[in-house]
């Protein structure tokens, strides 16, 4: 257009020399003028590419559905859902317990994990009749939501003008009373939902782990179920009789290239590792160390060294290493021969509702042999409700009676089910051992058992000197029970047989890191005090090592404390060694050990505390020091957290109530920070 603008100027000229009345240039621009015209007008006639913008709205559709536990919930039926956060497979346990139940009182329900699915959708429940909505939530290191419940706790944080009013709910929570924020995330999910508008139908429920918390969820689920019959007026069917979950296929000519051998998530993961690693994809990780780090004594505290390199795994200090481990061969074999079961054969146990989102209860296609090994928790307790599910196959009507008993809330019941099951450390194994009348179906009892977790360790290295290994610091469990069996940890007897080479062949570990709140203070200057006796000295050699590398580098490095703790000298100083050169190069300033057991009165790192009281309310007071406390929740930090109430109060001139609100202000400021386990 501007070509033409141009032209249309100089009328005159043109006729003046009486030239070619359309000239080359004229000619050259009507077809450039012509061209741009065609190319316009073809482009807006062109057909716009509907199709892939139909094929989006697909996507985005069926995203939708797949996330929609409402939709799901009218789909099949359902009135009741079940949401869980958990972290050890206790809650996901309950939940499924839960949402079994409502059969019985002519509802149905599903149990679900808050990380699926959009719990935006929450307000809309109320669309379906008689609904409800129960929450089975565990509280998680210093009052923190479970991994998978961690999305669904900032929804509600941040959505304060949600309503939720029309929707029926109630809540359990997991906890345990040894920690300092007992039932945190359970307390706050009961209270946010009511803020919301959401209206409690049933009190809240607390399990105490420290205790009993089986007996607690069945006690509140004795009370629950009545109180959810009176609010929508329905009656109990009066069914007690086992509902199955799972239908059992046996497979006979399986490619075993499709058949499950211990993966975690996808099939032959093991053989062909793709990153990113995490709990549903752990890096197979070899052995590098295997050592004892005690010198005597009857028990077996190691060291173990985890080769990550390639694998792109990245860790900090204060981070946990989770291993996946396996059940003992025996226990298997022996489980195997009691039930008269060929280990070998392939199975898969496939839900019997084809809409929910668990197919499986562990990996299928696999052999009851792998599935006992690695995939199902054969040696802690059973729950009641598999004593319930499993009394129907006791031939004995004895042995019926008394299983049923303990599955009761009877007072004699649980007193039953507390002697004979938990004092006496009865496993599955040793009941069917102690009951020769039980013999149930394999499958069924493999529907029953829990998944068996992975273990979590403080992790004994900093990356900044060891990138591409991973330190393990663990003690042995071993134990006789009250019947005479010997009794041993999964996880650190697992590990104690990992040997470096195991017949020509290098040794590995399923693993991945969970990411921690328990970190070096972000300026090196401020300086850092930490309490670990035993096992509880793990994340601070990884303190320790990137303290000294920080020294090295030449920044400057505030003083580092530590108070350690053992028997005896001569037995169970573990990473003496290191600890001492550490003190030489002055990465470590103090060091402060109490060998509790080498003199007549027992001496704990609580004494030595208060022993080193001006020193310690000096960098605290006065320096902005960070506490660190790592080992037994029960006694060891609640000894330590009164040391430094006492110290607070003495040196301070505080009251009890002010020195416990200023330990508490500094727990609110990152300054005093646990890693402990009961």
């Amino acid at each position: 257009m501007a070509g033409v603008e141009t032209d249309a100027t100089h009328p005159e000229s043109m006729a003046t020399e009486e030239e070619p009345l359309i000239s080359n240039l004229d000619l050259f621009l009507f077809t450039l003028i012509a061209g741009i015209v065609i190319y316009w007008f073809m482009s807006r006639k062109k057909p716009e590419p509907i199709p892939e913008f139909k094929k989006l709205d697909t996507l985005t559709a069926t995203s939708t559905r797949e996330t929609s536990f409402v939709e799901k919930m009218k789909k099949t039926g359902k009135n009741i859902i079940v949401f869980y956060g958990s972290q050890t497979g206790t809650a996901e346990e309950f939940a499924n317990r839960l949402s079994k139940d409502a059969q019985r009182y002519g509802m149905k329900g599903m149990a679900a994990d808050p990380e699926e699915y959009d719990m935006a959708e929450l307000s809309r429940l109320s669309e379906i009749e008689n609904s409800l909505a129960i929450f089975c939530m565990a509280t998680y290191g210093e009052g923190d939501p479970t991994d998978n419940a961690q999305d669904f706790y900032d929804w509600l944080q941040e959505n304060g003008e949600e309503d939720l009013s029309g929707v029926n709910f109630t809540v359990f929570g997991l906890g345990n009373k040894t920690y300092e924020h007992y039932n945190a995330m359970g307390a706050y999910v009961d209270k946010r939902l009511e803020e919301l508008g959401a209206k409690r139908i049933f009190d809240l429920g607390m399990g105490d782990d420290d205790a009993n918390l089986e007996d607690d969820f069945v006690s509140w689920r004795e009370q629950f179920w009545p109180a959810v019959c009176e609010h929508f007026g329905v009656e109990a069917l009066g069914d007690d009789s086992s509902i199955r979950q799972y239908e059992l296929k046996e497979h006979t000519d399986l490619n075993m290239n499709k058949v499950y051998s211990g993966e975690i998530g996808r099939i032959k993961s093991f053989e062909n590792q793709k990153p990113p690693f995490d709990a549903k994809n752990p890096f197979l990780a070899t052995v590098t160390v295997n050592r004892k780090l005690n010198k005597a004594g009857g028990r077996h505290l190691m060291h173990l060294e985890l080769d990550i390199t390639g694998s792109k795994i990245r860790y900090e200090s204060g981070d946990h290493v989770a291993v996946f481990p396996t059940n003992d061969t025996a226990l298997v074999i022996k489980l195997g021969q009691i039930l008269g079961v060929d280990l070998d054969s392939v199975i898969s146990l496939n839900n019997l509702d084809d809409e929910s989102n668990k197919k499986h209860p562990f990996p299928c296609p696999t052999s009851y042999r792998t599935a006992l090994t690695h995939y199902l928790d054969i040696t802690h307790p059973p729950r009641t409700n598999v004593l319930y599910e499993l009394a129907q196959y006791a031939s004995d009507p004895k042995d019926q009676e008394n299983m049923r008993k303990m599955a009761s809330s009877s007072p004699e019941g649980k007193a039953l089910y507390q002697s004979w099951v938990l004092d006496a450390c009865r496993n599955i194994l040793a009941i069917l051992e102690d009951l020769p009348s039980l013999r149930p179906p394999i499958d069924h009892l493999c529907e029953l058992l829990p998944r068996l977790q992975a273990r979590y360790y403080s992790i004994a290295s900093s990356s900044k000197i060891h990138p591409n290994s991973i330190h393990i610091c663990a003690v042995v469990v071993e134990y006789e029970t009250k019947t005479g069996r010997v009794q041993n940890g999964v996880a650190t007897t697992w590990l104690k047989n990992k040997t470096v080479v195991d017949n020509g062949h290098k040794s590995t570990v399923p693993m991945f890191i969970r990411k921690s709140q328990f970190r070096l203070p972000f300026k090196a200057t401020n300086p850092v005090i930490m309490v670990g006796p035993g096992t509880g000295i793990a994340p601070f050699v990884g303190f320790i090592q990137e303290r000294g590398w920080l020294k090295e580098q030449g920044k400057e490095v505030g003083e580092t404390v530590m108070f350690f703790g053992c028997r005896h000298e001569n037995e169970d100083f573990i990473y003496q060694e290191e600890l001492e050169e550490a003190k030489k190069k002055e990465a470590l300033t103090g060091l402060h050990v109490a060998f509790s057991r080498d003199q007549e009165e027992k001496v704990y790192v609580q004494h030595l505390l208060r022993n080193h009281k001006e020193d310690i309310w000096r960098l605290v007071h006065s320096q902005n020091a960070h506490i660190y406390i790592c080992g037994d929740a029960k006694n060891m930090a609640k000894d330590v957290q009164t040391a430094f109430y006492e110290i607070a109060e003495e040196l301070g001139g505080l009251t009890r109530t002010q020195a416990t609100d200023y330990i508490k202000k500094l727990m609110t400021k990152g300054r005093y920070s646990q890693d402990v386990w009961s």
